[in-house]
């Protein structure tokens, strides 16, 4: 349960950086644009082998509008970083629809009219409170990945309201979502340590790694003779 915690707090916490990468440029090239323009080139060509579905062609074409439309752009929209967004949300607020199904109580129902006044009105207040308690899940409206991972975050850490206990076949099931989900967002954001080994071999016939995120500045290295690059360069042989 901690994990999946930590795993729906960083989709939250960082959605804002995905909406602000989106719009960042996107280095493409080999080791002469630096390695962390290749490994996002590798992202980019991981997105582009994926199959698009109808929701994602109507977006492609909302693109494809004319200058006037669009208006001045300081930088051009990078589909692999939206389509991470995309996939993230449906999958969250899918995941809080089903769990609302299992879980949600029911409102409270109204008062019959054969009750006292008093005791009537009493019970539609109760009931009206009810069926408004900001702690639901709702099936319109506000529906997006921050809101549907800290919902499901307050699901897992029983967090009270309108809910009956979380059954361990729906724990387990938001802990395989959010850690999906959470591994999305930070390999779109290079907040996650990444490690690939390229098909094209070095001139000795080695291996080569690449490796960074989390910080760290990306490098590669041969694993046959040992030489080591980083963005400015060869840095050891």
């Amino acid at each position: 349960m901690t994990t999946t915690a930590a795993h729906l707090r960083t989709i939250a916490l960082h959605w804002h950086d995905l909406h602000e990468a989106a719009g960042a440029p996107t280095q493409v090239g080999a080791f002469g644009l630096g390695l962390r323009g290749y490994l996002a080139r590798l992202d980019q060509l991981d997105a582009e082998h994926l199959e698009y579905d109808r929701h994602q062609a109507a977006h492609l074409r909302s693109l494809e509008r004319s200058s006037d439309q669009l208006g001045e752009r300081p930088a051009p929209v990078r589909l692999a970083v939206l389509d991470t967004m995309r996939a993230v949300e449906a999958a969250l607020v899918d995941c809080a629809d089903q769990t609302a199904a299992v879980v949600q109580r029911s409102p409270m129902a109204y008062a019959p009219r054969g009750w006292p006044a008093a005791d009537r009105a009493r019970r539609d207040q109760l009931a009206r409170a009810d069926a408004l308690d900001p702690r639901r899940w709702r099936y319109t409206g506000r529906r997006t990945a921050p809101y549907a991972a800290l919902w499901l975050l307050a699901r897992i850490t029983h967090a009270p309201g309108p809910f009956t206990a979380l059954p361990e076949r729906e724990e387990r099931r938001i802990g395989t979502i959010a850690a999906g989900a959470a591994g999305r967002v930070e390999r779109a954001l290079d907040i996650a340590s990444q490690r690939r080994t390229l098909e094209q071999r070095h001139d000795c016939g080695g291996a080569i790694d690449v490796h960074g995120g989390e910080g760290r500045a990306p490098l590669a290295h041969c694993t046959g003779c040992g030489r080591v690059w980083t963005e400015g360069g060869l840095a050891a042989a």
